[in-house]
């Protein structure tokens, strides 16, 4: 099976952006930190205040809470379906979170990997299976640049 060439982080239009965060509901925060001062616990903090329904991921904080959610260990743990897989993990790990995805009972609508992460084969593979993918941004400042929203207290320091 051929991979698609994923898109290239300098050439998402704002409208392919702006239509992934316009249809996300859900979110799964993979790799979320429960240390305040992490960006992964900032951008999780910044996605529960813009009125999605955010979930943590981090198996070694499972059962636990960060900024008032339940932290679940895998995403297949998570009960409703996922719009969205908003990746913190290191770039060596982006397969695995794919893999978690592509193995969810209802897949979902997109990928995000933040500022610093790409997985082009990763990419290719979530996009082949008709996963939409972004790498190497950050969910918070583009939705805050996109939609205006900047949450009270929020700081757009990332």
């Amino acid at each position: 099976m051929a991979l698609v060439e994923p898109m290239r982080p300098e050439h998402y239009p704002d409208s392919y952006v702006r239509d992934i965060l316009a249809g996300t509901r859900t979110i799964a925060v993979v790799d979320v930190s429960p240390k305040p001062i992490r960006p992964s616990h900032s951008v999780f903090g910044y996605l529960l205040e813009a009125g999605f329904e955010a979930f943590p991921v981090n198996p070694g904080q499972a059962g636990g809470l960060i900024a008032g959610a339940k932290v679940y260990a895998r995403m297949a743990d998570i009960p409703v379906p996922i719009d969205l897989v908003d990746v913190f993990k290191s770039p060596a790990d982006v397969a695995k979170v794919v893999d978690q995805a592509l193995a969810l009972p209802v897949r979902p609508k997109a990928i995000w990997m933040q500022v610093g992460i790409r997985d082009e084969e990763a990419a290719a593979r979530a996009e082949a299976a008709g996963i939409r993918v972004v790498m190497d941004r950050c969910t918070k400042v583009e939705h805050a640049r996109l939609f205006g929203w900047r949450g009270r207290g929020v700081p757009l320091d990332l």
